[in-house]
């Protein structure tokens, strides 16, 4: 057993007061409404670059930062923006999406929080984010309901946004749809000629929301012809990926639509293992255009999708912050089109 020694007490270091914008005031030469311009980034009053660099030499040499709770309660609303954390697998494509939307949203001077909502779903997550007191909120997904964004709206938020395939009454929609993913791949691999083609359902807990309107979209493009569809179980593993290569050839197969790239790689890695040629005898397309797809050989074929920019999108959260009474926007924002690689 380790002991540890005792040691003397030792007196605590005096704490400092916190610096106000008193301080900075009094540092910079300047009035405390000036300092309160300058760090809250107010565009309705002029003031000099210099004064402004002034101002804020001050506030760094003192370890100012203004008070969140004192501004909320100035413009009777909070700047923070809350963005639940997705509760399914998401790929790079939308983490590099909600980077760019959380940096133009702070360039708009809101605070971006993402809430973990661990064994909360649905309306029960709500109430958890509203305890937060957001001015806006970003839900990815589904789940939220009408019940859910009024207790968000009572609680002071004046927009709420919903990221996913279907309208929620009261909520700003921006709508992903992913049938159009499914029937650019499948339109696709038609017009190359194939006609027995499979999709690769990922079995992957939460994944369904995206992997079953891309399944309905290959058989959009595909009905009213001879093509056939086959459904393809399958597990984010190379040895369920090997497994499923080796009856490949018995599934009489001729393309296969890997929902998106990662699946789409991890099966052609496993066919081309078990000697199936790409594209010679089994064509192959994914989706996202990951900088990977584009280093295989061959190269792999996807579907790009266009989501929109981080700017655009943070300005109309801005606009529905500065008009709470406004009706509820739909916007389509997901686009897709086909890169064609050797792949297919």
């Amino acid at each position: 057993m380790v002991q540890i020694p005792n040691q003397s007490a030792q007196p605590a270091p005096a704490r400092r007061p916190v610096p106000t914008s008193a301080d900075v005031a009094r540092l910079a030469g300047v009035s405390r409404a000036t300092v309160s311009y300058v760090l809250n980034n107010t565009s309705a009053v002029r003031i000099s670059e210099p004064t402004r660099r002034r101002v804020r030499e001050a506030a760094e040499e003192l370890g100012y930062v203004p008070h969140a709770a004192a501004r909320s309660l100035r413009a009777g609303h909070s700047r923070m923006v809350l963005m639940p954390a997705p509760t399914i697998p998401v790929g790079p494509l939308y983490h590099q999406f909600f980077a760019e939307l959380q940096s133009e949203l702070g360039r708009l001077d809101y605070t971006v929080v993402q809430h973990g909502s661990v064994g909360l779903h649905g309306d029960e997550a709500a109430r958890a984010w509203a305890e937060l007191r957001p001015v806006a909120v970003l839900v990815p997904g589904s789940g939220l309901g009408p019940q859910g964004v009024a207790v968000l709206k009572r609680a002071g938020a004046r927009a709420v946004f919903t990221l996913g395939p279907e309208r929620v009454e009261g909520a700003h929609a921006l709508l992903m749809n992913h049938d159009r993913v499914g029937r650019c791949a499948g339109a696709h691999l038609l017009s190359a000629g194939r006609r027995s083609v499979g999709v690769v359902m990922p079995e992957e807990s939460g994944l369904e929301i995206f992997s079953r309107p891309r399944l309905d979209g290959v058989r959009q493009a595909l009905s009213d012809t001879d093509a056939t569809v086959t459904e393809l179980p399958l597990a984010y593993e190379e040895e369920a990926a090997a497994r499923l290569a080796a009856r490949w050839r018995s599934l009489g197969l001729d393309a296969v639509f890997g929902y998106n790239d990662e699946y789409a790689m991890l099966l052609m890695r496993a066919l081309q293992d078990e000697g199936v040629a790409v594209p010679d005898e089994t064509a192959v397309v994914g989706a996202d255009d990951l900088m990977l797809g584009r280093l295989l050989r061959p190269r792999l074929s996807t579907v790009r999708l266009d989501l929109p920019s981080g700017r655009d999108l943070a300005e109309l959260v801005d606009r529905a912050v500065r008009e709470p009474g406004a009706e509820p926007e739909t916007h389509e924002v997901l686009g897709a089109r086909v890169v064609h690689r050797a792949s297919s």
